[in-house]
């Protein structure tokens, strides 16, 4: 590759091949929580220049993907067990408010989206691909938020949503290998079929159960997998 194309490269597609690629890998774990990205390394895998590797660090970056530490190296984000607690109130609250707004605002079109987003999930859940699976359960809460018509609530719950992949692919793991893998997609149909009746109350306590399967299945995962150290629990009280 001359240098003309490499400029071309940079400026143009290059780095988001390297972007998508790492992406995939950090959220499928492939990459592991902590791991370092170092920026000549990644530069020779994809035979480009430092500049585009740069520049999909620094998006992954704003995704709280990878962080950069104060000696300017970069790692993979860790994940902050820690914090689960506080991650599961968040999301339930999210979760929560989000589908109640779906049963009351929802039009023909979003019940729509929301069976196709759910029939998307389903076959990546019998595909047994993790990344499509967790992607497309986000893409189906989604719908659902963006039926409830408030772009705030929308925005807080995506990003939560991305902040939790990671997680989900434990979770994932652990429900095939307890062969309770029904547990994914059933409750998504139920959710749908409150926000259709537009019944609130039915809605909202779907969401809070779908958040605490959930947090209860990633906890038992850690505990049987990873640590004991660690309080996960959470109160989800509200």
């Amino acid at each position: 590759m001359n240098q003309e194309d490499e400029v071309r490269r940079a400026k143009g597609s290059g780095w988001k091949s390297v972007y998508d690629t790492l992406r995939a890998e950090i959220l499928s774990l492939e990459l592991r929580p902590g791991q370092l990205l170092d920026e000549t390394t990644l530069a020779d895998r994809f035979e480009m220049s430092r500049s585009p590797v740069r520049e999909a660090l620094i998006r992954l970056a704003g995704e709280d993907l990878v962080v950069t530490l104060p000696n300017r190296s970069t790692i993979v984000a860790p994940l902050e067990l820690a914090t689960f607690p506080k991650y599961i109130d968040a999301l339930d609250i999210a979760q929560r408010i989000n589908t109640r707004l779906a049963a009351e605002c929802r039009s023909d079109e979003d019940l729509k989206v929301m069976a196709r987003e759910q029939r998307r999930f389903v076959a990546a859940v019998k595909s047994g691909n993790h990344l499509e699976m967790s992607g497309t359960n986000k893409d189906f809460h989604m719908a659902v938020a963006q039926a409830g018509r408030n772009p705030y609530f929308l925005s807080f719950y995506e990003r939560l949503l991305d902040q939790g992949r990671r997680m989900l692919h434990m979770h994932f793991e652990f429900l095939e290998r307890t062969h309770d893998g029904y547990l994914l997609t059933h409750e998504h149909d139920e959710m749908l079929q409150a926000i259709k009746a537009r019944d609130v109350e039915r809605a909202d306590q779907l969401a809070h159960a779908h958040t605490r399967q959930f947090r209860d299945n990633f906890i038992d995962f850690m505990r049987q997998n990873y640590t004991t150290q660690i309080d996960l629990g959470a109160s989800l009280a509200l």
